[in-house]
Formats: C-alpha cells, structure tokens, sequence
C-alpha cells in the first residue's frame, strides 16, 4: 500500500518568506542609510574640500613672471634688457608620459641627442607638475608651424610669449654687468617659490647677481577656468606683475671702449675710478666672452671651449686676479715711512745698487744694477729705486707696513656691489705663524717693500689705494650702481678715513708721483709726452717666477707666461684728481714701457674732448709747475 502523501505547509512557507523579505528589506534599508550618511558626509561635512578639490580641478593660478628691470650705463646707453621671444614650454600635469612627449617632439623638430637631457633637466627644476618648464628658446617661424600642426601629439607643449634677457654689447660688460642663466636645483631651494614661479632664470654673476632682488621684481598672478583637456575657457582674475626696478651704472661705454682699445688683445684689466665719488668708470677684463652665450642655457661644447681655454676669459681679472704689486705700492709704503716718522721727505739712502740686512750675505738688488747713488723720497718714486724701499721696509718692519697697508685696503674687500672681488693677501706674522707654521724672517719683510713676496692684490685694490692717495685719505667705496630706480645706492658700512699726522704728506707723495711722468729722468716720462694735463702715475713690474740670486732676468729665456707683469697706477689732472687708473698687463714685463702709454691713453679718453683738447671743467690754469728736487 503507497505510502501517504504529505500536504504543503503554505503557513511555514509563508513564514520563512517573511522572514527572507524583513531580512531584504533590513538590507536594503542599511545601504540605504549608508549611502544617505555617506552623501551627507561628501556634501555636508565635507563640502569645503570637496569644493575646493572640483574648483582645482576646474580653475587653476598662472603665475605671471615680472619684466626684469633694465640696466643702463651712466650715459643711458642699453647694457641688459629684454627681448620677447617665442618658446616651447611643457606642462608635466597635462603631458601625462613626458618622456614619450620628449620622443615626438624631438622627431619632429629634428633635436640632436644632447638635448634630451636639457630638457630633463628643466622639467625637473620646475616646482610643480602644473607648472610649465621652456624647453626651447626662440623658436623658429617653421618650428612653431611644426608644433601648431602636430598639436594633437603634443599634450602639455605650448608655444609661449616670453621675455628672454639680452645683452646688447656683447662681451664689453661680461664681468662688470654679469649674466643671467636657469635657475638650478640649489638656488630653486633658496628663492622665494611664490616670487620665482614661472621665472626660468636668475642673477648668476656681476651687477644681475649682486642686485638680483632689486631687478627680478614682484610675479603677478592670472586665475582661469579651464576645460576638461586643460585648455583656458576664460580669466577670472588678474594681478599685474610689477616690473623689476632699473639700475643705472657708473659705467661709460666709450670709455670703457677706449680701455679695452688701449689694453688690445693683450691678457690683463683696467680699472678707472672717480676718486670723489668711487664710481667705477670703466671695468675691462680682457680677454672676455659674450653673456648671451649664458641666458638659455649654453651648450656644453661652447662652455667646455671657454672653461678650458689657456687664455681663462671667465675669469674676472679686475675682481678677481691676484697679484703681485711690484713697485706700484712703493706711494703706500711712502706714506706709512713719513707718517710713522721712520723717514721725512729729504731722507737719503745710498744706493749702490743692491741693498743687504746686516750681518747677512743676501744682496737684495734694485732694478738698477749699477746702483742710483744717494737717493732722497722724490727721487726713489721717481728712479723706482728698489734699495731706498728695501731699507724703508726693513725699518718699519712687517707689523707695521701691514697695519698701513690695511689702512689702504690691501687684504680686503674694498668695493661696495662686486661680490665676486677677492679680499687678496696682505700677509703679517700671524698669517703665517697659522697658514704655514713658520717664523717671520726679516728678509720677507724686505722684499714687501718693492710689493713682491707674499703680498697679493686685486687691480680694484691698486685703484682704491691710489685713489686714497688722490683722495688725500678720503675713502669712497668703489661700486658699480649710480643709482637704483632713481635713488643712489647707501654705504651701511663705510670704512674710515685715512688721517695722517701731517696731511702734507699727501702732497708730499703725490708730488713724487708726478715726477715720475713729467721730469726728464722720471722712469715713465716717455707716457707723458704732449699731455695737456699733469699726471700723477707709478709703475711697477713684478716677477712671476723667482729668480736665483746673482741671475739677471732674461725675457729670451723665460716662457712667455712666466716672464713678468706689468703694471701703473696714476690719477690725473695731479693738481684736482677727476679719475684714478690701475692697469695689469700679464707677462707685458715693463711697466712704464708697456703698461704706460695704456693708462694716458685711458686718461686722454676721459679728459679730452673730440678734438683732443683737455676739457674746460679738468683745466687747472692756476696750477704751478713742479721742478726735480737736486738730489
């Protein structure tokens, strides 16, 4: 007999129906509440970043970098302005992969290899992705045609406006108005990032270096809307940039032209001062090189040829060289002898033409071998005679000749805006007690005398210290700026003047110098022929190798970079000082001969008009010739 078949339980099924739909429902109502409690959050709690998050996303703040102030020389002749140029910029937020941009662009515009990595380079000094990097200068009308038709390609590259920075005189001003070039890793981390976005470059030497902050003025800012391709629909705020503030130089061109004339293509600097003022009238350091070469990025062959050259023309002679000053510091060494009261002006030295320490076999030999015999002040200036200056030196002894030639700046920086210049050597017992664990030896003392040994100076200083002779002690801090949009530069820190026991030492020397140029035995009177003023001038010529004792210099023999400098310093009209000159010939060998007829050429340029006529303000009808001292 079949078994029964059991009767559905509908009352059971209906249960657990119910029971799977309140368990659906449930389910469903946590969502529900979830999703509603996680749209309050995103709308309500969160809605300032949220919306600041879509606004970003939406609108975004272009730097404008400022126009950089301009720099004029003392005539309101153009040395550093702007010229617009068209260039290539990337935008790394909007190229996505930017190595694969690199690859078409370089395909496209045909690029050499080397640039690949420039452009690296600059991609990575940029601050942030959505700020663009100039990968390329002005580019040409076929080049940007190239990047307008393959747009597509080329997310994130734009073809931009900009200002590039442009020399105009070329290599005449590279080491005194300097360069700009890119900002690099180091000075990226040192700047203002809100004031140099959109900036590609930055003072890198001279007057743009020194006064970076004065001439790179205030970035302004352009708030735009953008579409979902990165594309500016409208602005929607605008800050003007404030340009960079203008300097004007003390600097003349023709001047500054006549120098680099005189000096040719010879190996040395030119320094010209107006000792009234400390304006740097002419600053030539020769030979030089074109800024421009710096702005945009030199190529490494290019930087390669000048940072290699034998000839150093990146080096900044006038500021940076140092050298022995020969005889052109025996007016300094003068002063500290009268002031100190080791000597007065008719003290006399036999000279036999060589000087000896006592007890000491050593013959310091003056220039002239056969000696000069019985030499006063007047005539040891104006002779060079190396025996009076030894004697003097061994006198005043070492502490003292180093404390006066403090006093004229020698070993320390001297100029108020050239922070490239070398504060050069002015060696005491100190000095080398630390530097070289030695003693002092009184013979060391000896050759200071005649500006060889260890002393070492900058052309600037030899310029400065003269002009505190022209100057009569007064010091003006030499400087480059005349004035900054308008208003002449201030020094913080003035150095005090030199005041002498008897200000007619200054006189006293100043008239010796002028013997130098003008009487018929001065040792640089072939400089001075036909002048129409009176100069105040001394020479120098120092060793650049040392020569054994009892040997004669022999310029057939000596390599031409070893044979000696040559050097003068003067200031003319002797009576009323209007400019200072210091000039340093390497391996020219003969100061008044060759170095000379370099400084009256420059004094010729500055006082002489067209025509060759001393001009009204420089002529002094009053002043009373001077006469040689019997000696």
């Amino acid at each position: 007999m079949p078994e029964p078949i059991p009767l559905k339980d509908h009352e059971s099924e209906k249960r657990l129906v119910n029971k799977r739909l309140i368990a659906c429902a449930g389910l469903v109502l946590a969502i529900s509440c979830a999703l509603i409690g996680r749209m309050y959050f995103l709308q309500v709690t969160e809605f300032d970043y949220n919306s600041t998050v879509s606004e970003n996303n939406r609108v975004h703040v272009l730097p404008i970098p400022p126009e950089r102030g301009f720099i004029y020389d003392r005539n309101g002749v153009l040395l550093a302005d702007n010229q617009p140029s068209f260039n290539m910029t990337i935008t790394r937020e909007r190229a996505g992969d930017t190595a694969k941009v690199v690859d078409t662009v370089m395909g496209i515009l045909h690029l050499p290899e080397e640039d690949r990595a420039v452009f690296a380079k600059a991609m990575k000094q940029a601050r942030h992705p959505f700020d663009p990097s100039t990968l390329l200068y002005e580019l040409s009308e076929e080049q940007i045609a190239l990047l307008a038709v393959n747009q597509f390609r080329l997310p994130g590259i734009d073809v931009e406006a900009q200002f590039v920075r442009h020399y105009p005189q070329g290599d005449h001003f590279a080491h005194s108005v300097g360069y700009v070039g890119r900002i690099n890793e180091k000075e990226a981390k040192q700047v203002d990032a809100t004031q140099y976005r959109g900036t590609q470059s930055i003072g890198k030497t001279g007057i743009e270096r020194f006064y970076e902050n004065e001439l790179h003025g205030k970035v302004g800012f352009e708030e735009v809307e953008t579409n979902a391709q990165g594309r500016v629909m409208r602005v929607l705020r605008h800050t003007d940039a404030i340009a960079g503030k203008s300097i004007v130089l003390s600097l003349d061109i023709k001047l500054q032209e006549a120098a680099e004339e005189a000096l040719g293509d010879r190996r040395g600097s030119i320094i010209a001062l107006d000792p009234k003022t400390g304006e740097v009238l002419a600053m030539v350091s020769k030979p030089s090189f074109d800024p421009n070469l710096f702005v945009t990025g030199i190529s490494s062959r290019d930087y390669s040829g000048l940072r290699d050259s034998i000839d150093k023309p990146l080096f900044n002679r006038a500021l940076r060289g140092l050298y022995a000053p020969g005889s052109t510091i025996k007016p300094e060494v003068a002063i500290a002898g009268l002031d100190s009261g080791v000597i007065s002006a008719s003290t006399r030295v036999f000279d036999p033409g060589y000087f000896q320490l006592p007890n000491v076999d050593h013959k310091y030999r003056n220039w002239n071998h056969s000696g000069d015999g019985w030499v006063d002040l007047n005539a040891a200036i104006m002779r060079s005679n190396d025996t009076y200056f030894y004697d003097l030196a061994s006198k005043l002894g070492i502490d003292r000749m180093h404390d006066y030639m403090a006093e004229f700046g020698l070993g320390q920086k001297v100029s108020l805006d050239m922070f490239e210049e070398s504060s050069g050597l002015m060696p005491s017992r100190e000095w080398k007690r630390s530097t070289r664990r030695q003693a002092w030896f009184p013979g060391e003392t000896v050759i200071l005398g005649i500006g060889q040994g260890y002393m070492q100076v900058t052309p600037l200083q030899l310029a400065q210290a003269t002009a505190l002779i022209a100057n009569k002690g007064v010091w003006n801090r030499p400087h480059l700026a005349r004035t900054i949009d308008g208003t002449p530069p201030v020094d913080e820190h003035p150095i005090p003047n030199l005041v002498l026991r008897d200000p007619r030492d200054w006189d006293q020397v100043n008239h010796a110098m002028q013997l130098v140029m003008h009487d018929p035995r001065g040792i640089a009177r072939a400089a001075a022929q036909g002048v129409q003023y009176r100069i105040a001038g001394k020479s120098g010529t120092a060793q650049v190798v040392a020569i054994k004792q009892g040997e004669r210099y022999n310029r057939l023999k000596t390599a031409e970079r070893n044979r000696d400098n040559a050097l003068f310093v003067g200031f003319a009209p002797a009576e009323d000082p209007q400019i200072v000159i210091s000039v340093m010939i390497e391996n020219g060998e003969a100061g008044g001969r060759v170095a000379g007829p370099v400084v009256r050429k420059v004094m010729d340029a500055w006082l002489l008009d067209n025509q060759g006529v001393l001009k009204p303000q420089y002529a002094s009808p009053s002043a009373k010739p001077h006469t040689t001292p019997h000696v």
